[in-house]
């Protein structure tokens, strides 16, 4: 009986296998994407700044810019910047919230909105950095910048170095606070691409930029935010705002409702109302005409793909990601979903090898695509280890 079982295994080695090893080609399907929220060149109202843009934060597209590539100083803005990089040590645990933060001589130099540091005067991570949110205090933004980077100048390149990373190309800092003018500068639309890393990257921020009133120095001064949209425009979480003589009234705003998140950006405006006022227009209309689909299914499986060469015949694949789609209101319905797969994968299979995606319609037009991928492994099959498996097999069945 093993003999017979032996040659019946040689017989499907020899003849039957090559079969299933066939290699045949997989031409992916060159799908036309569409813009379903197309940039506008200028905004589609009069916006009494110099410069402004509206972005879509859960996708990171811009939904319009008005001038927004031209570089201006950008006052106390800067500071998200540093805000950033404070997060960033934050979480890389190089500094924590409790670290207590010594005041040095240059720190408390500063001029312009400041706490007024004493030299030689401790306080926390957490205080300082609440100074800076909510405040705008610059002695508090040096401080913090000093015990990073060991000197301002330190911290500085570290601001340059990011802001290449994000592709902030029109950015140039020369301080951490923004009280530079000559040679400090940035634009509209890298403002808005260093907002977006800051408030999706580390949400805990906005604990900081949502503070209508606190007090600093054991409640002996007091911290009023500098945006006064605070707790009065719904939805408003941040960001930054950021006054010089030469910068005008600017700010980088963050809102959310109903699971749309915006960032707009006004620079140069001439009053201090007047940026709330162009901020209060721009989210308006953005939260008026788009509303965000959201497709949480990461890890969520579709389909099974079959496997060629394999120690196995099919491999499931899923979501590789979740996935956010700006939509103008009223196009929710007109959304379709096509599922689009290889004919089959060739092994080896690694978990998360590409299986696919699901292609995002509106009237019959792709825009966007969601990525599908494998999630499991599949060993490659050779003559060895597909002789010794069906061998396994057969003198299994040869013992019942």
């Amino acid at each position: 009986m093993k003999i017979k079982a032996l040659v019946w295994v040689l017989f499907v080695a020899i003849f039957i296998l090559p079969l299933n090893l066939a290699v045949l080609s997989i031409e992916e399907e060159n799908v036309p994407m569409a813009d379903n929220a197309p940039m506008v060149d200028n905004a589609p109202f009069e916006i009494n700044a110099k410069s402004a843009v509206l972005m879509c934060a859960n996708t990171g597209q811009f939904i319009f810019e008005n001038d927004s590539h031209t570089k201006r100083p950008i006052a106390s803005v800067t500071k998200i910047m540093t805000m950033l990089l404070v997060m960033e040590a934050l979480e890389q645990k190089k500094i924590s919230l409790d670290d207590v933060v010594t005041a040095s001589e240059h720190a408390c130099s500063m001029g312009g909105t400041q706490v007024y540091l004493a030299v030689g005067e401790e306080f926390t991570v957490h205080d300082l950095l609440k100074a800076v949110a909510v405040h705008s205090a610059n002695d508090a933004s040096v401080a913090l910048a000093e015990h990073i980077g060991g000197s301002e100048g330190v911290f500085v390149s570290l601001m340059n170095d990011k802001a290449k990373d994000l592709g902030m190309y029109d950015t140039n800092f020369l301080d951490c606070s923004g009280l530079t003018d000559e040679g400090h500068y940035s634009t509209a639309h890298d403002i808005a691409l260093m907002a977006l890393e800051l408030s999706t990257k580390h949400p805990l921020i906005f604990e900081y930029t949502t503070i209508r009133h606190d007090t600093f120095r054991s409640g002996t001064f007091d911290l009023d935010n500098t945006n006064h949209l605070i707790g009065r425009y719904r939805g408003m979480t941040g960001l930054k705002t950021g006054r010089t003589n030469a910068s005008g009234y600017c700010l980088a705003a963050t809102a959310s409702r109903d699971g749309l998140d915006l960032i707009s950006v006004v620079l140069g405006s001439e009053t201090n109302n007047t940026r709330f006022a162009e901020t209060t227009k721009i989210l308006d209309y953005g939260f008026s005409n788009y509303e965000i689909m959201l497709l949480n299914r990461k890890g969520e499986k579709v389909a099974d793909v079959p496997v060629r060469k394999g120690l196995g015949s099919s491999i499931p694949v899923a979501y590789e990601t979740n996935q956010a789609i700006l939509l103008k209101r009223g196009q929710k319905d007109k959304i379709m979903e096509e599922i689009s797969l290889p004919e089959y994968l060739n092994a080896p299979v690694t978990a998360g090898d590409r299986g696919g995606e699901v292609v995002i319609t509106l009237n019959n037009e792709a825009i966007q695509k969601i990525p599908l991928v494998t999630t499991g492994n599949i060993e490659k099959a050779t003559w060895l280890k597909m002789f010794w498996r069906l061998a396994v097999h057969w003198f299994s069945l040869a013992r019942r």
